[in-house]
């Protein structure tokens, strides 16, 4: 088998001289914070040591100078499928439900290699690391066939190639028709937790009862697709009961169905949730996509209740899940259009959707509190522009990754529009 190459990085310039990626940075100047004041920071290997205001720092050599950047907690993906992703032109599938993603791709699934899943993979995991993102958990399918594990050891490979620049957690997606040696077999190669759709399955008690199993017989978390749909009988509740006493950590995606469930039905299911610190994730984009088509007229959004799950004190995080494959024909792999469609699709505030994908998301995979501030992990996103407002509404490109103290990805573009004086006009005779 041959080992592909990990991505290189081009050279490019820090505030100094031109340089080759990753850099490790002592100071970060003049950067505008999301609540709009300005300030330097002083970092000390993976950690802010101190915030200060800006102009503060003398000059050093490791640094990089942030004016007219938004500096913002990095994004965390806490719901990513590397392995179907960049396959939608591949399979060119039907547009449509859940029903009909999951048939097209398992269909596809049966005739890749492990080469061809880490090609698509690392592809898409660089494309988020560029736009902000530092930290995916990344959910594996465990696939039909005589080599159940392909997709495994391509996420394992790429995980290791990547190692360094962001970090990738991965679960075991098993179906109901998955053995446990199966996942097993997985965990002992290197996933971190077992996942699944018990949903999805015939007894969804039953499924959802034997990954819980499975998990505390190995000792790891879970995190499970849950109530995927806008109908049927949820199954969270006996999720959140059967991890209430559990160390590990539990988390619930989609979730769908409580978008849907009338205020005194939530309310008890909210309790449920909060009673075990179950956490949530939201995945906005490909939901709006696949919920929805059996209902041509007034069609639900699709959405878990995302204000009522906050409000309570839920930990909610948000992701992009799909990216462009039958689950998801579009997305920019980009956490900011995540952000937006919640506002948009949840009417979330702005910095109350910029929060589910860095601060939130991180919360839910357990991640040490990062960002902008004096002791948090220096996971942080430059991103040009004014403010949260204009940041979240444009998306802008130039952006600065930094992942554990170090500028990992910096992208910069370049407009050239024509002058409104140098605009020739020309009159058209009309005969």
């Amino acid at each position: 088998m041959v080992r592909c190459r990990p991505p290189t990085f081009l050279s490019i310039w820090s505030r100094r001289t031109v340089t080759t990626l990753p850099v490790q940075l002592s100071q970060l100047r003049n950067a505008t914070l999301s609540d709009g004041t300005r300030h330097d920071l002083e970092l000390a290997g993976d950690t802010v040591a101190a915030v200060l205001p800006a102009g503060s720092l003398d000059s050093a050599e490791a640094e990089l100078d942030l004016d007219g950047f938004v500096l913002l907690t990095a994004p965390a993906e806490p719901h990513a499928h590397l392995d179907k992703a960049l396959s939608w032109d591949l399979i060119e599938p039907p547009a449509g439900d859940l029903r009909l993603a999951i048939q097209s791709w398992r269909a596809y699934s049966a005739t890749m290699t492990v080469d061809s899943i880490v090609e698509r993979a690392r592809t898409q995991a660089v494309a988020m690391l560029r736009n902000g993102t530092t930290a995916i958990r990344c959910h594996v399918d465990m696939l039909a066939g005589t080599e159940p594990l392909r997709g495994v050891q391509a996420l394992l490979r790429v995980r290791e190639e990547l190692a360094g620049l962001m970090s990738i957690e991965l679960v075991a997606l098993a179906g109901y028709e998955t053995p446990d040696w199966v996942i097993e077999a997985a965990l002992d190669l290197g996933v971190d937790l077992v996942g699944g759709a018990p949903h999805l399955a015939p007894d969804p008690i039953a499924d959802l009862r034997r990954l819980l199993a499975v998990a505390e017989r190995h000792g790891v978390g879970v995190d499970l697709h849950t109530d995927e749909g806008l109908g049927g009988e949820p199954t969270i509740v006996e999720f959140a009961r059967a991890v209430r006493d559990w160390s590990l950590p539990a988390t619930a995606g989609h979730c769908v169905r409580l978008g849907t469930l009338e205020a005194e039905e939530l309310d008890l299911v909210i309790e449920e949730v909060l009673a075990s610190d179950l956490g949530v994730v939201s995945l906005p984009i490909t939901n709006l996509y696949l919920q929805g088509w059996e209902h041509p007229v007034s069609t639900p959004r699709g959405l878990t209740a995302l204000r009522a799950l906050l409000d309570a004190g839920v930990r909610v995080g948000a992701g992009a899940d799909n990216v462009r494959d039958p689950f998801n024909p579009v997305g920019r792999s980009d956490a900011l259009e995540t952000a937006s469609l919640l506002v948009t699709a949840g009417h979330l505030s702005l910095a109350e959707a910029y929060g589910a994908v860095s601060d939130g998301a991180r919360a839910v995979m357990g991640l040490a509190p990062a960002g902008p501030v004096a002791g948090a992990k220096a996971e942080l996103l430059a991103v040009r522009g004014t403010g949260l407002s204009d940041v979240v509404a444009n998306g802008p490109a130039d952006r600065f990754v930094i992942h554990a103290g170090r500028l990992v990805a910096r992208s910069q573009v370049t407009y050239q529009v024509a002058e409104p004086s140098t605009v020739r006009t020309t009159t058209l005779q009309l005969r």
